[in-house]
């Protein structure tokens, strides 16, 4: 009928051609439904669910323990880098962890033998002071009292006091095996900011936060474990002394390990995904970079559980420019992502998101989410400090495969670890400041509810069962086309979030 032709049709497997986001367009359909009624939870990897299909990249100016709190508490997930030491990126992790629980398994403890000075150590080190109090300070131990700011706000000049003179004892508890809702209403009733839960011998066994209440009813949509922590995912590589970097975030808690390459098909990649299956088999797996179904089957076959898609395609990437390996982003999701959906496993497409269309068209090609490195790289959230330059406030972002990045040890993710002369596969720029992630969200999701209410799906599965069936129809666009379809015309303008 002359409306666009089945995704199929564009990305023919006699077709040599690669297609770009840029180069096709998604057709319209019938409208017989709001924006708010699109859902788009869908799935990270076999074992984990996302209200939102995000993921922030697991980049040294992207992701550290704030950025990954605030994409977990929006919806979606962060991934913590790999270019710092174990310590640093288990405390990474813990951070995340400990912002937002429901039950609190594993509190931090101490006994009324410690100090005023302890509780400031703990309060400077992980940014809390509501600390349980034990006869020994240990978990499993009885519990004598409790410790707040309130109770030691009042001795500035001596800080070697200890617990047991300034603690409270008038102790409100919550008995061992009740549920979070009865926790919560005891927290609500007795106003208090912390409850610790014993059992029948008074013993402490966990402990449960208000704020997390707080948190709950501001962040619907946070994503959350089984435990009601925050998810969040760790990079590692594939040397053996990653092994140790990896059961060492398995302790600190991470829910899904996205190992981190930017070609993933290598005998290394496959035999790490191999070793973590045996040694922690319900740890959720991300396997990449690839952008082939050939490299995709070898990855699915050694037990992945989600798919990193993209080869040379984010803003500060150059691997095909200096390697001449790669492949064009829109072909790679669809192509990929057709194949892994027949064994069941997702899709993230990973590159060359510059905006909530390009997210819209990564998830039409069959990708379950997009992972986002310049996108979020100017916002408050990501690490670095913000800086003018020519009057507009910027914000640095480099490639993990620049000299900058490799020098403090990303160089293991292109295979250069050991050699004298290393190629950079990246550079080292600036961003501009994007604001907060808390504004940037809403509104990249409200852009992506706009696309899919235009063609007419009101979830991602159904735009997934569409696009597989020939009912969701696209063209390719000519260069003039796309110029067309963005802004022209005008002698300035600005863009606004809102």
């Amino acid at each position: 009928m002359g409306d666009g032709v089945p995704a199929s049709k564009i990305f023919r497997e006699d077709n040599a051609t690669g297609y770009t986001y840029d180069d096709i367009i998604v057709m319209p359909d019938h409208i017989d439904f709001g924006t708010d009624d699109v859902d788009l939870e869908t799935h990270l990897t076999k074992g984990i669910k996302l209200k939102l299909p995000l993921v922030s990249s697991p980049m040294d100016t992207v992701t550290e323990s704030n950025m990954a709190i605030n994409m977990a508490l929006q919806g979606g997930i962060g991934i913590i880098h790999y270019n710092n030491s174990i310590e640093e990126q288990v405390q990474e992790v813990r951070a995340v962890k400990r912002f937002e629980n429901g039950f609190i398994n594993k509190p931090v403890v101490l006994s009324p033998q410690h100090t005023v000075a302890d509780v400031d150590d703990i309060k400077e080190k992980y940014g809390f002071s509501g600390i349980p109090v034990t006869v020994d300070g240990k978990l499993g131990s009885k519990l004598v009292g409790i410790v707040t700011s309130r109770d030691i706000d009042f001795f500035p000049d001596n800080r070697c006091k200890p617990l047991s003179e300034v603690m409270s004892t008038g102790l409100v508890v919550g008995k061992e095996h009740l549920s979070l809702a009865e926790a919560n209403q005891i927290l609500r009733e007795s106003k208090k900011g912390k409850l610790p839960i014993v059992n029948d011998k008074f013993e402490l066994v966990a402990l449960i936060s208000r704020n997390d209440l707080q948190k709950n009813r501001d962040y619907p949509l946070a994503s959350k474990d089984a435990n009601k922590q925050l998810l969040v995912g760790a990079a590692i590589g594939t040397r053996p002394s990653d092994k140790e970097r990896l059961a060492e975030l398995v302790a600190a808690g991470v829910n899904v390990i996205v190992i981190d390459s930017s070609q993933g098909d290598s005998t290394f990649q496959i035999a790490m995904v191999q070793h973590i299956k045996r040694e922690y088999p319900d740890l959720q797996v991300i396997g990449g970079n690839i952008v082939t179904v050939r490299q995709a089957r070898r990855l699915i076959e050694a037990g992945v559980d989600g798919l990193k898609v993209g080869m040379g395609v984010g803003s500060i990437c150059t691997t095909q420019e200096v390697c001449a390996v790669g492949r064009a982003q829109a072909s790679a999701v669809y192509h990929v992502s057709k194949f892994a959906r027949e064994h069941g496993v997702p899709v993230i497409a990973d590159g060359g998101i510059s905006s909530s269309g390009q997210i819209i068209k990564a998830l039409t090609l069959g990708a379950s989410c997009v992972m986002m490195g310049s996108m979020l790289a100017g916002t408050e959230e990501a690490p670095g400090q913000f800086f003018f330059q020519d009057g507009v406030r910027l914000k640095k972002y480099r490639g993990m495969g620049s000299i900058e990045a490799m020098t403090k040890g990303s160089s293991v993710r292109y295979f250069s670890e050991a050699q004298n002369i290393r190629v950079a596969q990246g550079v080292s720029g600036a961003v501009i400041d994007k604001g907060s992630l808390k504004r940037l969200v809403p509104y990249m999701i409200q852009g992506v509810r706009h696309g899919f209410q235009d063609f007419g799906c009101k979830s991602l599965e159904l735009a997934h069962q569409r696009l597989y069936s020939g009912d969701l129809t696209f063209e390719l666009r000519s260069p003039a086309a796309q110029r067309e379809g963005g802004v022209h015309s005008l002698h300035s303008y600005e863009k606004r979030l809102s």
